[in-house]
């Protein structure tokens, strides 16, 4: 029997040149990565909110953590119910496409109160859902502009 051949699955990465992405958030500070974070899944969430305008979980996702950076206030009861929601929104659009990495970027966002690293997930999420509505001549160069974004966004919400 002949087995169908391998898809090259695309690869998602914060690493750059200079000093890995993942160094950096080692040296940031939990609001700061919870910014960076809803601000990387900001930037794809129109990827679902077009296909799904009536499902507001993602953004609530986003607006829970947004709430912990202003108020302080953690409830682990929430913020993993909104983490919840919004991946299980992401599981329900079906197919892997733009907006369910767009969904996944929000769960990952609000994750990030919890545990700084989710921020990772929120950045690797979002350069997943450029890269799936990209044409796909295109993808390559517009995931790398996502990951230059992010790496200069976070930099400058550290000198803040």
């Amino acid at each position: 029997m002949k087995s169908e051949p391998r898809v090259k699955q695309p690869k998602f990465s914060l690493a750059r040149k200079d000093k890995p992405m993942a160094e950096r958030v080692r040296d940031t500070d939990k609001k700061t990565l919870a910014v960076w974070a809803i601000d990387c899944a900001g930037r794809v969430l129109p990827f679902f909110e077009e296909k799904f305008p009536d499902d507001p979980r993602p953004r609530n996702a986003l607006v829970a953590c947004r709430a912990w950076i202003t108020t302080g206030v953690f409830r682990m009861a929430d913020i993993r119910a909104a983490s919840l929601a919004a991946h299980a929104a992401a599981r329900e659009v079906g197919k892997d496409n733009a907006a369910r990495s767009a969904a996944r970027a929000a769960g990952q966002a609000v994750a990030t109160t919890h545990v700084p690293t989710h921020s990772l997930g929120a950045a690797k999420y979002a350069q997943q859902a450029i890269y799936r509505a990209a044409n796909p001549s295109d993808a390559d160069a517009a995931v790398a502009g996502e990951r230059d974004w992010q790496h200069h966004h976070l930099l400058e919400l550290r000198e803040k």
